[in-house]
Formats: C-alpha cells, sequence, structure tokens
C-alpha cells in the first residue's frame, strides 16, 4: 500500500466523520459544476476574499486610529511643544507607519487591498457584462451587484480623507461639492455629510461612514447577493442558444462538485495567494504618508483623488462640464447599469450575439481607463473640445468597426454552417438527449453557440 493511497484513505475518513458529526452539507453552500475551476468563474469570490481582509485589517488600524482634528502634542515627527503640532487624526496614523510593529505593513496592505477589491469588483462586473450573467433569472442578483459597487465606491471615498492628508481634504471638498450638485438628492444629503460645516464634522461623518454605516449596507447587500447566488447558482457558460436552460437541476447538482471541502480549498488556495502578493508589494513599496491638514507646506498640493475617481474628477476638466453635468452623465451611465437586465431583453448571452451592448461595454471600459489615465497625466488642466474629440472620437470608432466586423464576421460563419447542416441532413434534424444548457446537441441554433 502506497504512502499516498493510505493519506488519502485515511483524510476521507477524518473528513467524513466531521461531515456526519457537523452535518455540514445542509449548511454548506450549494455544489457547483467542475467546469466551473477556472479563476475567471470565481472573480465574485476573489472580491468577497479581499473584503474579508478589509475588514481583519480595517479593525486592527481601529486600535490606534483616531478620528480628531485637534492638534496633539504627540511628537509623530512634529517638535514637541511646537505650536503648529498635527491634528491627532494624521498622528495616530504616523504612529501607525512608525510606531506599531508592523504598522507599517499593515496599514500599507489596508491601502492596496482596497485598491485590489475595487479592481476585482471592475473585472468582477465586466465579465460578467461580457458572458451575460445579468440574463434570466439572475436580474436581481445583478441590480444588487451594481449596488455593492457603489457602495465599495463609497468605502473607497470616504476611507480617503482619514489619514488627515492635505491631499486628501481637497479631494474630500471636491467630491463633497459634486455629490451637493445632485438634483434632488444633493440638498438632502447636504447636512448629513457636512455635519456643522467644521473640519471635525466632516472628518466624524467620513468616520462613521467608513466604519458603521456603509459596513452595514454593504453586508446586507453582500448577504443578499450571496443568498441570489445560492437560488440560482453559477450561470452556465455563454451560448448562442436561446433555448438554453439557465439554471441546473437537482439531479446534475447531484453529480456537481460539493463546496467543502472542494471548493473552499480552491477558493482558500487563491486567497492565499492574493495575500502573498499584497504582503509582498506593502512591504517592497509602503505607503507613504503626504503632509498633514494646515501645513504650511502643503500649499503647492495638486487636488487628486484615488484612481477609481480620476475618470470623474477629469471629466469636470473638459470644457462645456459643469459639475451637474458631469455627476448627470455618472448617474446616467449608473442607471444603464443598474436596469441592463431589461434593455438586454434578448435571450442569447454569447458576446457575438449582443454587438450593440458589447461595443457600449467596451466604450465604456476604454473611457474609464483614458480618463483615469489622463486624470493622472494632466490634474486640473482643463480640456478643449478639439482635444476631447482627437482623444475620444477614435477610440470610439475604432471599437465600433472592430466590433461590427467580429459580428459581421460571425454571420457569415453561421449561415454557412447552417447551410452545410441543412444539406448534410435528408430530413428533420434528429432529436439528441438534452445537454446541461438544455439545448440539443445536433440542432442548428447549438451550432450557432460553438465556439468559431
Amino acid at each position: 500500500m502506497s504512502v499516498s493511497g493510505w493519506y488519502n484513505r485515511t483524510l476521507n475518513k477524518i473528513w467524513g466523520f466531521v461531515e456526519d458529526r457537523t452535518a455540514m452539507r445542509r449548511w454548506a453552500l450549494r455544489p457547483q459544476p467542475a467546469f466551473t475551476f477556472k479563476p475567471s468563474y470565481w472573480t465574485g469570490a476573489f472580491v468577497a476574499v479581499a473584503l474579508v481582509y478589509q475588514i481583519i485589517s480595517g479593525a486592527l488600524l481601529l486600535l490606534y486610529y483616531q478620528p480628531s482634528t485637534n492638534a496633539t502634542l504627540t511628537a509623530c515627527g512634529q517638535t514637541v511643544g511646537s505650536l503648529s503640532t498635527a491634528p491627532a487624526a494624521w498622528c495616530s496614523t504616523y504612529y501607525i507607519i512608525n510606531s506599531v510593529p508592523m504598522g507599517s505593513i499593515l496599514l500599507s496592505s489596508h491601502l492596496y487591498g482596497a485598491y485590489a477589491m475595487i479592481f476585482l469588483m471592475f473585472l468582477h462586473f465586466f465579465r460578467g457584462y461580457y458572458v451575460g450573467v445579468y440574463k434570466s433569472p439572475r436580474e436581481f442578483s445583478w441590480m444588487v451587484g451594481t449596488l455593492l459597487m457603489v457602495v465599495t465606491l463609497g468605502m473607497g471615498f470616504t476611507g480617503y480623507l482619514l489619514p488627515y492628508t492635505q491631499l486628501a481634504y481637497n479631494a474630500t471638498n471636491v467630491g463633497v461639492v459634486l455629490a451637493l450638485r445632485l438634483p434632488t438628492l444633493g440638498p438632502l444629503i447636504g447636512p448629513f455629510i457636512l455635519g456643522d460645516g467644521t473640519s471635525q464634522g466632516l472628518l466624524s461623518r467620513m468616520f462613521d461612514a467608513h466604519v458603521i454605516l456603509l459596513p452595514l449596507a454593504l453586508a446586507g447587500l453582500f448577504y443578499a447577493h450571496l443568498s441570489l447566488f445560492e437560488s440560482h447558482g453559477i450561470a452556465p457558460p455563454a451560448t448562442s442558444d436561446p433555448t438554453q436552460r439557465r439554471r441546473f437541476t437537482d439531479k446534475e447538482e447531484k453529480d456537481h462538485v460539493p463546496f467543502i471541502p472542494h471548493i473552499f480549498f480552491y477558493t482558500l488556495k487563491w486567497g492565499l495567494l492574493y495575500l502573498g502578493i499584497l504582503f509582498g508589494i506593502a512591504a517592497l513599496w509602503p505607503w507613504n504618508l503626504p503632509t498633514y491638514v494646515g501645513n504650511t507646506a502643503a500649499a503647492a498640493v495638486v487636488t487628486e483623488p484615488d484612481w477609481y475617481f480620476l475618470w470623474l474628477f477629469k471629466l469636470v476638466d473638459f470644457q462645456g462640464v459643469t459639475p451637474v453635468i458631469a455627476i448627470g452623465g455618472s448617474t446616467a451611465i449608473l442607471l444603464y447599469i443598474l436596469f441592463l437586465p431589461f434593455l438586454d431583453r434578448s435571450k442569447r448571452t454569447h458576446p457575438r450575439d449582443r454587438p450593440v451592448f458589447i461595443y457600449l461595454a467596451t466604450c465604456l471600459l476604454e473611457f474609464f481607463i483614458l480618463m483615469t489615465v489622463w486624470g493622472g497625466e494632466t490634474p486640473g488642466v482643463q480640456i478643449t473640445y478639439p482635444s476631447i474629440a482627437l482623444g475620444i472620437g477614435p477610440i470610439f470608432g475604432v471599437t465600433a468597426v472592430a466590433v461590427g466586423l467580429f459580428h459581421w464576421r460571425y454571420r457569415l460563419s453561421y449561415r454557412r454552417r447552417l447551410a452545410a447542416r441543412q444539406m448534410s441532413y435528408a430530413g428533420p434534424y434528429p432529436r439528441g438527449a438534452p445537454s446541461v444548457s438544455g439545448s440539443h446537441p445536433t440542432s442548428a441554433v447549438s451550432e450557432v453557440g460553438s465556439s468559431d
């Protein structure tokens, strides 16, 4: 008997005993098909892993952070007894970096973890958009996920001010002004954001929102999103078959891979890899704390938000674009994403069958990347009409041509395959056993869903 065989049998016995005593199969998440063991199917799980680390690291940072703008006599890099002592919020951040054991890695990993979570969230969003996971019966799951994305961006916005640097303070004020320009909603949320109008009031509101209010909203939406996922299961692969079933049957799920231990350890493997990369980046490139609010040396600081809001700040620099127009445009984009399941009513999920919506998604992605780079390279520089046309027009035009050509090529290929299949049968198409997607594998429609 080999050592590996003995090890596997022993492990199976131990695991069987644990499952029997804990009734684990009853409360574990639902099983998933074997074909989903690819990273592209688990982008949502990667966001959840990033969220768990943000919660843990944020709770540890709360042990030392002081949400106060009052000057402190703590040295924190300043001369003790100086009249220009730094605010307590900045000093506590400085203390975490320089005096708390492993504090620099903790704070840097929390900051970079927020960036990673937002990046993975965008990756999850665009992946779901391109493969059409928002289609029936997952419309509400998509809408809840969209709200999760908004709340996550709100977490990034409110957390940006907490170190109380001059750069973050300037960017937060610009963001608050944009929020107050929202039609109808702006005047309502104004008192909630500004508080008593003082700097302490603004910091306290941002701290409360970042630590209490938004996490509660995030937890509720995450629970709803996970519950809807458990109700419908993972979406089948994208196909051109309009008759595809979008749910797996109970019989099919019995042959799927159980969540515990297989999927759990699969996710744990990627989670540990994520943490290793995150800690490595935090150790090699620790975050440098900018100067505090009120320091005379910060007079020349250029207002610039974090990268995920650079596109919106740069949009205000466009000639003719007022804050009201910028907020109105971003609101229109959000509403389009939120109600996308009811706008794209096609029953086909493959990207090649949805050229209009694929074009809009690609333009949205290109616009976000272009504006982010543009905002980082030329913050606060006004962009004239000719520069706007030359910078954005060709990109959207080339994208339209590329999407049109790919769709045209696909239609020609489809017609050739359909004609060849019709000629290969003298009578009606034979009926085959239903596939996992619910289509007949020998039908012309199923042929359309195959890869080119």
